[in-house]
């Protein structure tokens, strides 16, 4: 059984808010409900796969601390805009 777009966006922000590391918490659930509505099928599937991955990279990669996978960087650039201040002062 496939999953619609509003149970989708749901599980999202539901995953968005319960990370591992409390940076993450704020971070992404912020991102979350500012942004999925507008996305896009095949951004939300990217960002889905982004949640899989570990925290700690995620911090990383949006913390522009390490580079990032090249599939993630137009979507940790968005997130990113809304990270200053919890990655590194602003």
């Amino acid at each position: 059984m496939t999953e619609d777009r509003e149970t989708m966006i749901k599980r999202l922000r539901m995953r968005s808010m319960r990370r591992g590391i409390k940076e993450m918490d704020l971070i992404l659930s912020d991102f979350a409900q500012t942004h999925l509505d507008d996305m896009t099928d095949d951004t939300l599937q990217l960002y889905d796969s982004l949640l899989a991955e570990n925290d700690h990279d995620i911090y990383g990669w949006i913390g522009e601390q390490f580079a990032c996978p090249t599939r993630y960087k137009s979507l940790l650039a968005r997130i990113r805009l809304g990270a200053d201040g919890v990655t590194r002062p602003t």
